[in-house]
């Protein structure tokens, strides 16, 4: 029987940890259940300081020896790699590659290859004015803040794209959604496969038919629009649970006012926000950028609770186009409308939450997920 591959896996952490930290952990610990040897090199942006930062993106990334004497050393097969903005950069995979790995890839959790800030965001709606090499909006949007690093940014992002986009056997998206966006900003079309997140389990039933709440997680940023949420909650009367912690967070606070159904449980351990996704009625999605695939939404199929999202970017594809479960981000009244409507019939929650389980178990599972990644790692 052939040997299972060897898999290197790279990436940058963010300064602020999200979704795309989970996969990465997720990805290893499922390779390992199933027999492969797991490596993994990481830096870390928020323990590097700003000049350090502008130098590996503008260079293509700093130390491309370290990886490929952690390709020598691992013996890897597959180097599998996620973001590499800014300190390993395409360096990181031409050193993969000549130090002896078969096969590389570069997953595309954002849209960081063309923008900024990776989320594609700006002034309370989706924002593609960077596509291809042109990255000069962001600098005239001062996306990243100061000039000096809209600079570095623009600079950086268009002196690294073509060997991003060269160097990798495979590009991996998300989503759907999430590849046609790709392919119109200048990813060729034909090198994209699509994985879709997953969980580790799946419910055996779901419980939304006796949530007592209604919930909203994530980072508290504006681009998840989770004021329209305590919007929605506060015109509906329906009480509402928000897990999570960010910038965003005292204007939410604001707009809840004095509403006691409204509760701020701040950012939960993994253990306790699977408490509140069981005890919940339903989830509230309400993100204002085209979120290719996130994992509160993932985990809240894989837990049988019905999701209500907004219509951009993956979330219909992940939760489905049943009437009144995919909204305009910005249509308080239907946001209002189908939230109340969701509250006051369980029976429809537990048909809907069913459904949500069914998706899952089709979608998002471990086994589903493994087979993607294998038919990836053996081309």
């Amino acid at each position: 029987m052939a040997s299972l591959p060897r898999v290197l896996l790279l990436h940058n952490r963010y300064r602020a940890a999200g979704g795309e930290e989970r996969v990465v952990d997720e990805i290893a610990a499922l390779l390992q259940e199933r027999g492969h040897a797991v490596a993994r090199l990481e830096r870390d942006s928020d323990a590097s300081g700003a000049a350090t930062a502008a130098r590996g993106l503008l260079r293509g990334g700093l130390d491309p020896g370290e990886v490929a004497d952690a390709v020598r050393a691992h013996r890897a097969d597959v180097v599998h790699a996620h973001n590499l903005h800014p300190l390993l950069g395409w360096r990181a995979l031409a050193a993969a590659r000549a130090a002896g790995a078969r096969r590389v890839l570069l997953h595309l959790h954002n849209y960081r290859l063309f923008c900024a800030i990776g989320v594609a965001y700006r002034d309370g709606a989706p924002c593609f004015d960077c596509h291809g090499r042109d990255t000069l909006p962001g600098l005239r949007h001062r996306c990243r803040g100061g000039l000096p690093e809209a600079v570095v940014y623009a600079a950086g992002l268009a002196r690294q794209q073509p060997r991003l986009l060269g160097e990798p056997d495979r590009l991996v998206a998300v989503g759907r959604a999430q590849a046609a966006r790709l392919a119109s900003l200048g990813v060729a079309g034909d090198r994209l496969d699509v994985l879709p997140n997953a969980v580790a389990a799946v419910a055996e039933a779901s419980a939304a038919g006796e949530g007592s709440y209604a919930l909203a997680a994530g980072r508290l940023v504006e681009e998840k629009g989770f004021d329209m949420a305590v919007q929605a909650a506060r015109a509906s009367r329906v009480p509402l649970r928000i897990a999570g912690e960010g910038p965003d967070a005292g204007r939410l606070r604001e707009l809840a006012g004095g509403d006691g159904r409204i509760r701020f449980l701040g950012r939960l351990s993994a253990e306790a926000l699977a408490r509140e996704r069981r005890g919940a009625a339903l989830l509230l999605a309400p993100a204002r950028w085209e979120e290719p695939c996130p994992m509160a939404v993932v985990e809240a199929l894989a837990d049988g609770l019905p999701v209500l999202g907004s219509d951009l970017g993956g979330l219909p594809e992940l939760i489905g186009e049943e009437a009144g479960s995919v909204l305009a981000p910005d249509d308080l009244d239907g946001w209002t409308t189908a939230l109340a409507a969701a509250w006051a019939d369980p029976a429809a929650r537990a048909r809907q939450g069913a459904a949500a389980l069914a998706r899952a178990r089709e979608r998002h599972t471990p086994d589903v997920y493994y087979r993607g990644l294998m038919r990836l790692y053996e081309g």
